[in-house]
């Protein structure tokens, strides 16, 4: 696990330090609204939570709907749009957006997807590491990264679980990510809790989930579950299960 020297990340909406390991034992004793309630109450303005509109992303975007609701202030969601989504997934955040009144923040590349193919190629058919990698940081990290200073976020909450990557199993609920507060309110759940929680509140499912895809991004590099892989597996061509949003640091140097 790597956290970010404590000297770079942002202090609380009253100007003081956030101490890790004091916030990290409150927030294992909360339920993961409980701890959506402590990031806005400790960063007021300077929190919000980021989604892809994926299999599961309908838990956390309830709950936070439910922050605004409870307490009369939106939490600002930012969306990173590849441009290479499938299609049932720009629907299915029409739907999600218009069912839970979210406060829906786009994000995209400055480099638009047929300059990039220009200039690098189809990055996602060549097989090697690096070329995936460079196609997420030009696509996802970056203008996330982006975002996130343009809304003045100094803490953001994503629904990321333990059980999905060996990445993730050895994160901790709370984290510096590139200079800025890190907070997985849903680190802990397993799937069953997922599904639970969504039959509770009679959330929709995501479209590609009755075709077998128990995790979905861009479609080149997505595929539906197999005898031999599924979730994160299915992945990026089976090169790698990260795209690089909850690394500690930027893939490679400039562009």
């Amino acid at each position: 696990m790597v956290t970010a020297p404590a000297q770079t990340l942002p202090r609380d909406h009253g100007g003081q330090p956030v101490a890790l390991e004091a916030a990290r034992g409150l927030l294992a004793d909360r339920d993961a609204y409980g701890r959506l309630l402590w990031a806005q109450d400790t960063f007021a303005d300077g929190f919000a939570i980021t989604t892809s509109f994926g299999i599961q992303s309908a838990v956390l975007l309830h709950l936070v709907s439910r922050l605004a609701r409870e307490r009369g202030r939106t939490v600002p969601v930012v969306w990173v749009d590849t441009g290479y989504l499938h299609a049932e997934t720009y629907r299915y955040a029409e739907q999600l957006r218009d069912l839970l009144q979210i406060d829906l923040h786009v994000t995209q590349a400055s480099m638009s997807s047929a300059r990039m193919e220009a200039l690098h190629g189809r990055l996602w058919e060549t097989g090697r590491v690096e070329d995936m990698e460079l196609y997420h940081r030009i696509r996802k990290v970056e203008p996330l990264d982006h975002a996130l200073r343009a809304l003045g976020v100094s803490c953001w909450a994503s629904g990321v679980r333990g059980s999905q990557t060996d990445h993730r199993r050895a994160m901790a609920i709370l984290d510096g990510v590139r200079q800025r507060w890190s907070l997985r309110p849903l680190l802990s759940w397993t799937n069953r809790d997922v599904y639970y929680y969504m039959e509770e509140h009679d959330l929709p499912q995501h479209p590609l989930f009755e075709q077998g895809y128990s995790s979905v991004g861009d479609w080149h590099s997505s595929a539906p579950d197999s005898s031999s892989q599924s979730g994160r597996q299915t992945r990026f061509g089976g090169l790698k299960q990260e795209c690089g949003i909850h690394l500690p640091g930027l893939m490679g140097e400039g562009i």
